[in-house]
């Protein structure tokens, strides 16, 4: 063998062994890395989330975070919106002590996207089995909008001891849709045009939406945040076009009237004086007359969205009615 092709192959054994040798002291390095890397944690349970399994095999997300042995407030979201939207109560709730959880409705957010059960008697199981999976007693339910309607026809059937009090925030109880028994509703053409502009460009109608009335955001003179439309749209997007179209009839034609009369609970009703989403006339004013021990808050010049816009105020009067 030549001088020169005993040097190269020197050479390249060398090379070798340097590789072999640097991987050798990465690998090391990494794995001390990663050992140090791993948090140590007091309470692995204390912030949670996960699925449930309905009856009929549909997963539902929820976010349950808080001593488990707190007092739980349980959060329902509007349409098309998740769980995320009540971040700003859930984190001041948390920060109070209170074990709180909220879902994502059937269709929405992470939750699977049938195409089956998105209506209210379907909602209500769906939220009792919640409740029996994380065994919630003596709780306060929130709803906002449709989850408000989610809230009086849950609370109506829910089982004795899981329920303490209930909140009504701009929702859309009794009913919305006009009929001769509800002759102040908004007529059917306008649930039709939602479920139109659904099926033209689901993606623009949810810009929309909360780009104007929902925030409140097409009033003169508003102070608009361009993050809180990029959120509600984010949501919406998050969701299943087929769950979102059929909830539109879920939350326009359910009559909740025969719910709110059996309400046994303590129930405070919150409304924006300027909700151009579900007008005050035609629900809070109506709720209120229907339910045995309620209290109707209207707060004037607020929007359909107002935990959202202003979530030192209602979280405030949540908080005192919760403790009253």
């Amino acid at each position: 063998m030549s001088q020169s092709n005993q040097t190269s192959r020197r050479t390249a054994l060398a090379a070798s062994l340097g590789l072999a040798t640097a991987a050798l002291s990465i690998g090391t390095a990494a794995g001390a890395a990663s050992k140090r890397a791993k948090p140590t944690v007091a309470n692995p349970k204390r912030v949670d989330s996960g699925f449930v399994t309905t009856s009929d095999g549909v997963q539902i997300f929820y976010k349950d975070w808080g001593p488990k042995t707190a007092q739980p407030i349980v959060f329902h979201h509007g349409w098309p919106l998740s769980a995320d939207d009540w971040d700003a109560q859930m984190m001041f709730f948390l920060l109070k002590g209170y074990r709180v959880i909220a879902h994502d409705r059937r269709g929405h957010g992470r939750s699977t996207q049938t195409d089956t059960g998105n209506e209210m008697d379907t909602y209500a199981a769906d939220t009792a089995a919640l409740t029996e999976y994380l065994d919630l007693k003596n709780a306060f339910h929130v709803g906002h909008s449709t989850g408000g309607g989610e809230v009086a026809h849950y609370v109506a059937r829910a089982k004795p001891g899981r329920v303490a009090k209930a909140v009504l925030i701009g929702a859309v109880p009794p009913i919305m849709l006009k009929t001769s028994a509800n002759p102040d509703g908004l007529p059917m053409e306008v649930f039709d045009g939602f479920r139109a502009a659904l099926l033209s460009n689901r993606a623009q109608f949810f810009r929309d939406i909360p780009s104007g009335p929902f925030f409140g955001f097409n009033r003169p003179g508003a102070k608009v945040s361009q993050g809180l439309i990029d959120n509600w749209w984010r949501q919406g997007m998050m969701g299943g076009a087929k769950a979102h179209y059929d909830c539109i009839k879920a939350f326009s034609e359910t009559d909740f009237t025969a719910d709110l009369e059996k309400l046994d609970v303590p129930v405070l009703i919150m409304h924006g004086g300027d909700d151009q989403i579900v007008p005050i006339k035609n629900s809070a004013e109506l709720a209120i007359k229907l339910v045995k021990k309620g209290t109707l808050k209207v707060y004037p010049g607020l929007p359909h969205g107002m935990a959202s816009t202003h979530p030192d105020i209602i979280n405030a009067d949540l908080l005192a009615f919760f403790r009253g």
